[in-house]
């Protein structure tokens, strides 16, 4: 299960990556937005981010106009890796190195293609471990207040 999020600067992004998941049977869950009307970021970011958190998706993709909103407030909930990509290289490594279970893309960035270039990407790259771990672990740390 992939949790789907998007603003009103992210929404046509979704909606690409919603047509991927659907042409590769890839269930989902859309947290919305559904149109174009302006809405804030946090609350849909908020969302995604308790539905991984709570084990009802694997991971996630938000989108916003840049992508930095959705992964500044995703980030805020513990145990949430979310990050910013445009490139193919920086998606592959977000999953392989930092195990990112949020991917957040930026609709006035990137074009609809990328984006699910850059899904499909994210969803079939899998962590590494290793020497990964005990830095993934560090930042588990400083969520717990210890480092």
């Amino acid at each position: 299960m992939i949790a789907l999020g998007a603003d009103h600067g992210g929404l046509q992004l979704k909606e690409a990556i919603k047509k991927y998941l659907e042409n590769e049977n890839i269930e989902y869950k859309d947290f919305g937005t559904f149109d174009e009307a302006s809405v804030d970021y946090a609350p849909i970011a908020a969302k995604v981010a308790h539905c991984i958190i709570n084990g009802e998706a694997e991971r996630g993709i938000l989108c916003c106009g840049t992508g930095i909103g959705m992964s500044i407030a995703a980030n805020k909930v513990k145990g949430i890796r979310a990050s910013v990509c445009s490139d193919t290289y920086c998606t592959e490594m977000t999953r392989r190195h930092n195990n990112a279970n949020i991917l957040c893309l930026g609709g006035r960035v990137i074009d609809e293609a990328k984006a699910v270039e850059l899904a499909k990407i994210f969803l079939h790259a899998e962590f590494e471990g290793g020497r990964h771990q005990r830095r993934l672990d560090e930042i588990a740390a400083i969520e717990r207040g210890e480092l």
